[in-house]
């Protein structure tokens, strides 16, 4: 049976695999000092159209995520963050192991507005007689797309940016799943939308078609000094950094990145109107990969075990609320067999 339970179950796009295999026997500079790292870097700055922009590629997501909060924070400063986000949720503490508390908000689709963020920042610096004892909002960190599969438009996104700036907040976007947000039919936001309105964002390599890897772009000059070193430090300064920069420098070939993921949206929305015309409800308005379906109890038992899909939250009249995950390498086949077991709901 074919599985649906995230977007990394497979493994690389086969253009990664060959590009690996074909390089294999070289030998390169390491710690991401070798040519293909540095053609991924111009590739991406030409992307996001920002020559200056710095990019470092680390394995995976929290660990991107820890490394630049880290670099950014000071001591006794916390990152604003929606109750729903990845860094709050499903991160097991590791921002708090680095010694820095998440200020989560409550949001109902995974989303932070700017004025929600303005109201949060205002009562800490109106707080004058105990400021001093409570964490400093230091920085600002959303996702695109949302853990709900929710996305920021242009406007939200510019919105939340100058909220930032206003208050010298540095904005920073995990982009674990940006190759589905880039689909024109998902969001107006572009790569170089990301970069001129945030301080650092990353591109998702590791759900977005490489076996593994995600690209930091640093495009406030005050965080780019020593992020090396940070990365070091966190273990996030691999040896064979090569191995990173081919497969980015593959997925910024010819528009690769942008397009490979442009399937799983239809997937998802075929795989949701099925669920649908067989009155089958779902949790929030998801434009991406992700999908919420409410199914009852016996049903969701059976997609879990049958197709991988995850377990989320109780919803009432016995009901479960599960996830389903398309990703850039679920095929037509995949679909039509879900499909089949949908039909028979």
């Amino acid at each position: 049976m074919p599985l649906f339970g995230n977007d990394y179950l497979a493994g690389c796009h086969p253009a990664i695999l060959e590009r690996l295999a074909d390089t294999n026997l070289e030998q390169t500079p390491g710690y991401g000092l070798d040519p293909y790292c540095e053609s991924a870097r111009a590739k991406i700055r030409a992307a996001i159209g920002s020559t200056e922009a710095d990019v470092h590629f680390l394995v995976g997501g929290t660990q991107t995520n820890a490394t630049v909060i880290a670099h950014i924070l000071r001591p006794h400063q916390g990152v604003i963050a929606a109750e729903e986000a990845h860094i709050f949720a499903n991160e097991a503490g590791a921002i708090e192991a680095t010694g820095h508390k998440v200020l989560a908000l409550p949001s109902a689709d995974g989303k932070l507005g700017a004025q929600q963020v303005q109201d949060f920042i205002e009562k800490y610096y109106t707080s004058s007689n105990i400021k001093e004892h409570i964490v400093q909002p230091g920085m600002v960190y959303i996702t695109q797309p949302t853990e709900l599969g929710t996305v920021y438009s242009r406007a939200e996104l510019a919105a939340l940016a100058q909220v930032c700036r206003h208050h010298s907040l540095p904005l920073f976007v995990d982009g674990a799943r940006l190759g589905y947000a880039l689909h024109p039919n998902v969001s107006d936001v572009t790569l170089a939308d990301l970069a001129a309105l945030t301080d650092a964002f990353y591109i998702g390599g590791t759900k977005c078609g490489a076996l593994f890897g995600e690209a930091v772009v640093i495009t406030n000059d005050v965080y780019k000094p020593h992020f090396r070193a940070m990365m070091k430090q966190r273990g996030g300064l691999l040896a064979k950094g090569r191995l990173l920069g081919i497969q980015f420098d593959t997925l910024f070939t010819d528009n690769l990145y942008q397009t490979i993921c442009h399937g799983a949206i239809a997937h998802a929305r075929h795989i949701r109107q099925a669920f649908e015309a067989r009155g089958i409800p779902f949790y929030g308005t998801s434009a991406t990969n992700q999908q919420f379906p409410i199914l009852p109890e016996a049903a969701a038992t059976r997609f879990i075990r049958d197709f991988g899909f995850a377990a989320y939250w109780p919803a009432e009249n016995g009901r479960q609320t599960v996830r389903y995950c398309t990703s850039w390498a679920t095929t037509e086949a995949d679909v039509a067999t879900l499909l089949r077991a949908i039909e028979s709901l």
